[in-house]
């Protein structure tokens, strides 16, 4: 059996809801090896190729679906309008906003602080000065010690009594019982603050410092006026101000997607309807799959990816997009037999930097065309066609990995891109992986999947897109420096049945010139061209004498001729094997003056 080829970042977006269960890594083996057990040693030797591309399944007729609302059912209308309702309420609450960073700190070693002290109490520093005037005093005589332990008692009593002072100041005033105690207490504070400046000890100022003088007169009224000691009142402003930060209105960030508003924009519904579609129809799960798509955005920075320059400018070669297809959308080739280049290959994959930075370039890629190809606009082409070219394609490598990471990527964040998937140039063994995931996919999917072996691959492509549009490489007509004609010159197709021959006649005017330019698919073909003037005794004028065009010519034959006289240019075809051939033409006549 062949070796396996894959193609490195080829995009195949399959929504959730066209998949049943994917299989495993171990089925897909065992899928490929029964595949290939069931082709026996005698058939691969009696099948012909054509025999095998028979048998690559096409696809079946699809219908891209309408992104007019107005076109919707009533059901996909209401699923509609509740996701604009979730995502309105999404930017509102600044769901869109990515978490900050997590930081993850790492342990530094411990090293031994300088230990500071606590600020002390007065309490604490009181103790402290009493131990210290203590031990600087003679012993006193029992009386004095009696009448010191005495004050201590005193002065703890008054500390409380001041604690409870201040606790009523934020209480209503107390009862006419409370007053004598405060009036007693004061008197106890000065009668101490007598004894101690009588015995004149240090331990005594140090005491005086925790007492709060308290001055008790009675008024007319009875009441009781204190002086105490004004207190710092810590200022409420930085609440107030965060206060105002809450109430006041949040400014909503706008959100745009591909340069389109997820609010009132009138592309905004063609955009909410990819994601729908991707998950059928259920507003929660296609709410779901745009919010990670737009933080996944923010995350990659896609704005900042777009202008940059990432050095690759070799891979236009490998992925690029020409032309339109027949219902206009552009069309985008993946030609993967250019990794063959071994340099080009080893630039794209060579080490894990490499293959990011060619992730990042496909992703690029991408982007840029959505932004310069499509319309959002209702009733615009808003989806691509997808062309790849199975051809030499290299062997499951360095790029697996990245090939992973890219067909995973761009199918969770690029939803309903793709109107048309065609596989060409497929080899006959690709069947086994067709064979193994079709069953898993709905027929709209499978519709939109189409595979074609190498002798029928630009027949397959010209039926979705028209022959003008197609490059030369693919079986077109199509040439970046071609002067004669431009993909607005219409190409005509014509079938040559087997051992028949075919003439074009292109009538010509006199002082005219005629362009002419065809290719044979497949070739092995005899072509030539003739002049034939309408005037009866003209002589006939050998343009092209006749030739068998071969697979080494030049694909496209181009010819011209000059005339002064009216007649016709005759070009026959020939076509002598047992095969159908398919030629292309088109013709340019324009005045000319001698």
């Amino acid at each position: 059996m062949a070796q396996e080829t894959l193609p490195p970042t080829d995009v195949v977006t399959v929504s959730e809801s066209d998949v049943t269960t994917l299989p495993t890594a171990a089925e897909e083996k065992a899928a490929l090896v029964e595949a290939a057990v069931t082709v026996s040693e005698p058939e691969k030797e009696t099948k012909t190729e054509a025999e095998k591309e028979s048998e690559i399944p096409q696809s079946t007729s699809f219908k891209e679906e309408s992104n007019l609302v107005s076109d919707l059912a009533e059901a996909e209308k209401k699923a509609l309008d509740e996701l604009k309702e979730l995502v309105a309420a999404a930017i509102k609450n600044n769901e869109f906003v990515l978490p900050p960073p997590v930081v993850v700190e790492q342990e530094k070693p411990k090293t031994e602080e300088p230990k500071t002290e606590e600020p002390k109490t007065e309490e604490t520093k009181t103790e402290e000065a009493k131990t210290e005037e203590t031990k600087t005093e003679e012993p006193k005589t029992e009386e004095v010690k009696e009448e010191v332990k005495t004050e201590e008692v005193k002065t703890e009593e008054v500390k409380t009594e001041e604690v409870k002072k201040e606790e009523v100041k934020t209480e209503e005033v107390k009862t006419e019982e409370e007053k004598p105690e405060t009036e007693t207490e004061e008197l106890k504070t000065e009668e101490k603050e007598v004894v101690i400046e009588e015995d004149g000890a240090k331990t005594v100022e140090a005491i005086e410092e925790t007492v709060v003088p308290v001055s008790c007169t009675s008024s007319s009224t009875g009441t009781v006026s204190e002086e105490v000691p004004a207190v710092e009142k810590e200022e409420p402003a930085p609440a107030v101000e965060a206060v105002e930060e809450e109430t006041s209105p949040v400014q909503e960030e706008e959100i745009l997607i591909w340069g389109v508003p997820l609010k009132g924009d009138e592309r905004t519904d063609t955009v909410l309807l990819k994601f729908l579609r991707a998950r059928d129809f259920k507003p929660k799960e296609a709410m779901a799959m745009l919010k990670n798509t737009i933080l996944w955005r923010k995350q990659f920075e896609i704005e900042t990816l777009i202008s940059q320059d990432l050095e690759l400018n070799e891979m236009d070669k490998v992925v690029f997009t020409c032309g339109k297809d027949r219902e206009n959308h552009p069309v985008c080739y993946n030609v993967y037999g250019e990794f063959q280049n071994k340099d080009l290959y080893e630039k794209a994959f060579g080490d894990e930097e490499k293959r990011q930075r060619f992730l990042k370039w496909r992703v690029q890629y991408l982007e840029k065309g959505i932004r310069e190809e499509l319309d959002f606009a209702p009733g615009g082409v808003c989806s691509l066609v997808q062309i790849t070219d199975l051809k030499n394609a290299p062997s499951l490598g360095k790029h697996r990995q990245v090939t992973k990471q890219a067909v995973t990527l761009l199918q969770d964040n690029y939803p309903e891109f793709i109107a048309k998937k065609v596989f060409i140039n497929v080899p006959w063994w690709y069947l086994a992986v067709n064979r193994m995931i079709s069953p898993f996919l709905t027929q709209r999917t499978k519709s939109k999947f189409v595979f074609a072996g190498p002798s029928k691959s630009a027949e397959t492509l010209f039926r979705y897109i028209a022959p003008e549009q197609v490059p030369v490489q693919f079986g077109g007509l199509y040439k970046e420096t071609d002067s004669d004609f431009t993909v607005s010159d219409a190409v005509t197709e014509i079938t040559i049945k087997p051992s028949s021959k075919h003439t074009i006649d292109i009538p010509l005017s006199e002082n005219s010139m005629i362009f002419w330019e065809l290719r044979v698919l497949g070739c092995e073909v005899n072509y030539g061209a003739e002049f034939t003037p309408e005037t009866e005794g003209g002589y006939t004028v050998i343009v092209q004498k006749t030739h068998k065009l071969s697979l080494t010519d030049e694909p496209i034959i181009k010819g011209s001729y000059k005339t002064g006289e009216k007649g016709k240019v005759i070009i026959s075809i020939d076509n002598s094997t047992s095969k159908k051939k398919k030629l292309l033409y088109r013709t340019k006549t324009k005045c000319s003056v001698e």
